[in-house]
């Protein structure tokens, strides 16, 4: 793994920003297409902002989305369509093809309709970031390690919830949805690169449990540290627990 600190959240996003836009360009020139998956959530902000703004030719660019709450329409302003329809792809931007995970759609529709998709082709890079209990996408603690199936249906903890609410996607937690449709941990490792953005003080503890300690479904972030190219960019305050 390699392990990146900046100043602030916008340096972070631009390092971020400016692997992944190398990782997609070596993708287009060797083969003439890139798939990536992406994060969303307020950890994202500034890596999206960069990488929407990048030379790449869209065009040629696949994207997934990690996953959507179950009974969430895409005009809701928590739904993770909508976050990605706005903040990245927005009215400007081509891409070769989009791929959402329908949060209306009968679960078992929805997982099978993006399972096709994903599994035509391997991903280039995945955008992953990291909660604050350290899940990665929806995986929440204790997260399925050994499910090979590419999404599935997974239950939110409290503490999931409760970030939703703080992030101000939600007004309560009683608003949060219970359920959601989340690719795997497996499928997320088969990714050839993993980019994990992950800056706020917030996210402190997360990754200071990730780097302290072996693997474990109950910290799932830390099945990153496994995989053969993972770059992690933190800033100073998701960095402050880290002994120097």
């Amino acid at each position: 793994m390699k392990m990146y600190v900046s100043e602030t959240p916008a340096l972070l996003g631009k390092g971020a920003a400016e692997q992944a836009t190398k990782v997609i360009n070596e993708a287009i020139a060797a083969k003439g297409e890139a798939r990536i998956l992406l994060s969303t959530g307020a950890s994202q902000f500034d890596t999206i902002t960069h990488l929407r703004k990048a030379d790449i030719d869209w065009t040629k660019v696949e994207m997934f989305h990690l996953d959507e709450y179950i009974g969430v329409p895409a005009t809701h302003p928590a739904s993770f369509i909508k976050y990605l329809k706005e903040r990245f792809i927005g009215d400007d931007l081509k891409l070769k093809k989009a791929h959402f995970i329908d949060g209306m759609a009968a679960p078992e529709k929805a997982i099978a309709d993006i399972t096709a998709e994903i599994r035509k082709a391997p991903i280039d890079m995945a955008l992953i970031g990291i909660g604050e209990n350290a899940h990665v996408a929806f995986n929440d603690p204790p997260a399925d390690f050994d499910t090979k199936e590419a999404f599935i249906i997974v239950d939110l903890d409290e503490a999931c919830k409760t970030q939703q609410v703080r992030e101000g996607w939600f007004a309560t937690l009683d608003d949060v949805p219970t359920k959601a449709i989340s690719i795997s941990v497996y499928e997320i490792m088969q990714s050839k690169v993993i980019i994990s953005a992950v800056p706020h003080v917030q996210k402190a503890k997360a990754i200071k449990d990730t780097m302290d300690n072996d693997l474990t479904n109950t910290i799932p972030s830390t099945i990153l540290k496994t995989h053969p190219d993972w770059s992690l960019y933190l800033d100073k305050a998701s960095a402050s627990l880290l002994e120097a």
